[in-house]
C-alpha cells in the first residue's frame, strides 16, 4: 500500500511538472508590434522619384500578405506591412524609417529597398537593435554580422554577380576590350570591384573605360558615347531600370554592337528591354537566380503556375513577366518563413536568430538548384545564378549553376 502511494505521489509530481514544462514552454514573447491578433513589420519602398518603376516590389509584397491574411495569416496573426515612400531619397528613407520604428512600433524593417536608401539607415536600426531583415540590394556591406548583425541581405551580391560575369568574359573573349557604365554609389563600386578581381591580372589591360552616372541625370548619352570612343568592344551595364533602359537604346543609336551584359539590378524585360526596344536588347546577356514567367521551359511547373495564378488574381494589370514581381513574391515567402518559424516567439531577438539559420529553403520561383543558406557567421541567403541570353521575346538560360568561387559574398 505504502509502495502504492509512492508510485501515486511521484506520478502526480511528473504531471505537474510536465504541465509546468508545458506552460513554460507554450508561453508567449512579443517584442514591438507585435499582438495575440497582428504582427506589424515596415520598409521604405519608392513609390515616387528616380526609382519608381520598382514599386512593383512593394505592392507585390502586399498583396502576398494580403493573400496571406486571408488564409488565417501566421499561426493566426495578421500580417500588417506598413510601407513608405522614400522617392528613393536618402534623407526621406531616414525619415520614413523613424517613424516606422519609433511611431508605428513595427518588429522589423523587412525587405527595404535600395543600396543608398538602405545605407542611410543601417547604423540607425543596428543602433535600436532593429532587424532590417533581406535588404533589396547586392550590396556586401549588408553582410557584415560583426559591424551589423541586425542587417541581412537577400539578393546575390553585385560583387559575386560581376565575378561570374568576369570569368565567362575570360572564358569566351579572353582579349575583349571592356567597358563599364555604372551608378555611382555602392551598386557601381561592387559591380567594379568584381569585374577587376575575376578578371584578376589582366583587368588593368582589358577594362578599356570606366563611366559613372548619378541617379538623378536626365540622360546618360555623353556616357555612352564616351564608352564608344574607347574603343570597348564589351560593355558592363551596372545601373538601374530606367538608365540601363536609355543605355541599350543609345548603343543600338549609334550603331555600335558591343557585347552587353545586364546587371541583375535592371534585368525586367518589361521594365527594360521593352523600353530600349526589342530588336536593341536581343543578344543581351544577364545572370539571374529565378524562372521566368513567359519562358515556354516552364509553362508545367508549379511554382510558377501558382505565381501566374497569384498575379492575375490580386495584381491586375501588372506584367507578371517583370523581375521585379518575382523577386517581391519570392521575397515575400521568405519573410513569411522567418516568421512563421518564431512560433510564438516574437521578438526582434528571434527574427534575427530565424533569419540567420536558413538551411536549404528552396522557394518556387528560384532556379532548381538554387536555395536559400543563412548562418549566424554568414548572412548571405542567395549566392548562385545562371546566364540568360534575351532572344528577343524572353530570357534563355544557358550553362550551369554557377557560385563566385571559393566562399561566400
Amino acid at each position: 500500500m505504502r509502495r502504492q502511494r509512492a508510485i501515486l505521489t511521484l506520478t502526480a509530481w511528473t504531471l505537474a511538472l510536465c504541465c509546468s514544462i508545458g506552460a513554460a514552454t507554450a508561453q508567449k514573447a512579443y517584442g514591438p508590434g507585435v499582438s495575440d491578433s497582428e504582427i506589424k513589420l515596415g520598409a521604405n519602398a519608392p513609390y515616387s522619384g528616380p526609382a519608381s518603376i520598382y514599386a512593383s516590389f512593394p505592392r507585390t509584397m502586399l498583396a502576398y500578405f494580403a493573400v496571406l491574411n486571408e488564409k488565417g495569416g501566421i499561426r493566426g496573426r495578421q500580417i500588417n506591412y506598413v510601407t513608405r515612400d522614400d522617392a528613393y531619397s536618402p534623407p526621406k528613407t531616414v525619415e520614413v524609417t523613424r517613424s516606422l520604428v519609433e511611431n508605428e512600433q513595427v518588429l522589423a524593417i523587412m525587405a527595404p529597398f535600395g543600396t543608398p536608401t538602405n545605407a542611410a539607415i543601417q547604423k540607425y536600426l543596428n543602433s535600436k537593435g532593429v532587424p532590417q531583415l533581406l535588404v533589396q540590394s547586392g550590396g556586401t556591406r549588408w553582410n557584415d554580422p560583426k559591424q551589423f548583425p541586425w542587417t541581412t541581405p537577400y539578393s546575390p551580391t553585385y560583387v559575386n554577380e560581376s565575378r561570374i560575369i568576369a570569368r565567362y568574359i575570360l572564358q569566351t573573349k579572353p582579349e575583349a576590350k571592356v567597358g563599364v557604365l555604372m551608378q555611382a554609389d555602392d551598386i557601381g563600386k561592387d559591380f567594379l570591384l568584381g569585374l577587376k578581381q575575376g578578371l584578376g591580372t589582366k583587368a588593368d589591360k582589358m577594362i578599356v573605360k570606366e563611366e559613372s552616372y548619378q541617379s538623378t541625370e536626365p540622360t546618360i548619352d555623353s556616357q555612352i558615347v564616351n564608352l564608344k570612343a574607347s574603343g570597348a568592344d564589351t560593355i558592363l551595364i551596372a545601373a538601374q531600370n530606367k538608365f540601363a533602359s536609355m543605355a541599350i537604346r543609345k548603343i543600338y543609336e549609334l550603331g555600335w554592337k558591343p557585347q552587353i551584359f545586364l546587371g541583375s539590378t535592371a534585368n525586367s524585360i518589361s521594365g527594360v528591354l521593352i523600353p530600349a526596344g526589342l530588336e536593341a536588347s536581343t543578344g543581351v546577356l544577364t545572370t539571374t537566380s529565378y524562372k521566368t514567367p513567359n519562358d515556354p521551359s516552364w509553362a508545367n511547373d508549379k511554382g510558377m503556375t501558382d505565381y501566374l495564378a497569384f498575379t492575375a488574381k490580386y495584381l491586375p494589370g501588372m506584367d507578371p513577366n517583370d523581375v521585379i514581381a518575382v523577386t517581391g513574391y519570392t521575397t515575400a515567402q521568405l519573410g513569411a518563413i522567418i516568421i512563421e518559424r518564431c512560433g510564438d516567439e516574437l521578438t526582434r531577438e528571434n527574427v534575427l536568430k530565424q533569419a540567420t539559420n536558413l538551411k536549404g529553403i528552396e522557394l518556387p520561383m528560384l532556379l532548381p538548384g538554387i536555395s536559400i543558406q543563412t548562418t549566424p557567421d554568414d548572412y548571405a541567403a542567395i549566392t548562385e545564378r545562371q546566364f540568360a541570353r534575351f532572344d528577343g521575346k524572353t530570357w534563355v538560360l544557358f550553362g550551369d549553376i554557377l557560385g563566385a568561387g571559393p566562399g561566400k559574398d
